[in-house]
């Protein structure tokens, strides 16, 4: 576990609200960003509704919240399939009675470089990485209207906005286009007391990315300014202000948690590149 006794802090800046979390499961090892998102919303005090396509990935996140004192349940179901995301909804409306927060977090690694495209996982890289927030954002909104407005956090990357350090152009198409829904649907929806918010990580270690080689992740470590890695956690705790109160006046970003990464050029820390580990 990357988690630090921080993380493990407990407080109120989400209470009485009802989250749900897609990707929320643990693929084993080290913390995803959905995990460790529900996780922080629970010690928050929101209700959290853990929807995974992967029953038992979820049900290692529902035992630590339960362990925690915190209130969670699983919704299991593919939200590429659009009945299966008006299940979704509809469980969190019955099971809790609201909808506050909905983090559009699960996503889909697809290499690449235009030249290399399969087709068929083209569609299923989109399917996954960007059809998902649209189908499930499509019927949580009217619910989120219904009771007062809410918060939207998708989930992004900063191989959306930049190219990556891989060839990957299935999944930065995708990540593009969850930063271009995101302040277009800020704006659709404002009018409803609905933010729709974006948060794209750097560098972080996590499941996505836990199989990486140890020179791949200390390269990425040297590229951002302040020279650590981020972890799960940091997009959690940004996941809680956005999903807060405290964000109540913030809507359509897009922001890059990324250690400094987009504040250089890559001959701006050059020498913290080439520096001896």
């Amino acid at each position: 576990m990357l988690e630090k006794e921080f993380d493990r802090q407990k407080g109120t800046r989400l209470a009485g609200k009802v989250a749900i979390v897609t990707g929320a499961g643990t693929r084993g090892g080290v913390e995803g960003t959905g995990q460790a998102t529900a996780i922080m919303f629970a010690r928050q005090g929101a209700k959290v509704i853990l929807a995974d396509l992967d029953v038992s990935r979820a049900e290692a996140t529902l035992e630590v919240i339960q362990e925690e004192g915190g209130e969670a349940s699983i919704a299991q179901g593919d939200i590429t399939n659009e009945d299966d995301c008006i299940a979704l909804v509809e469980q969190c409306m019955e099971q809790y009675g609201n909808l506050d927060i909905l983090m559009n977090n699960v996503g889909l690694g697809a290499s690449g470089k235009v030249t290399e495209i399969d087709s068929d996982f083209w569609d299923l890289a989109l399917d996954v990485n960007l059809k998902s927030m649209v189908l499930l954002s499509k019927h949580a909104i009217p619910k989120m209207a219904d009771t007062g407005g809410g918060s939207i956090i998708n989930i992004a990357s900063i191989d959306g906005i930049r190219a990556g350090f891989s060839a990957n152009i299935p999944y930065a198409a995708a990540k593009g286009g969850v930063v271009a829904i995101t302040r277009a649907m800020a704006v659709h929806h404002g009018r409803q007391n609905i933010r729709v918010n974006c948060i794209a990580p750097g560098h972080i270690h996590a499941s996505f990315v836990k199989n990486l080689p140890d020179r791949t992740r200390q390269l990425r470590r040297k590229a951002g300014p302040l020279g650590t890695e981020g972890t799960a956690w940091d997009i959690a705790w940004t996941s809680v202000f956005l999903g807060s109160e405290e964000s109540r006046w913030i809507s359509g970003v897009v922001i890059p948690v990324d250690g400094g990464l987009f504040a250089g050029t890559p001959l701006s820390v050059l020498d913290n590149i080439l520096e001896e580990d």
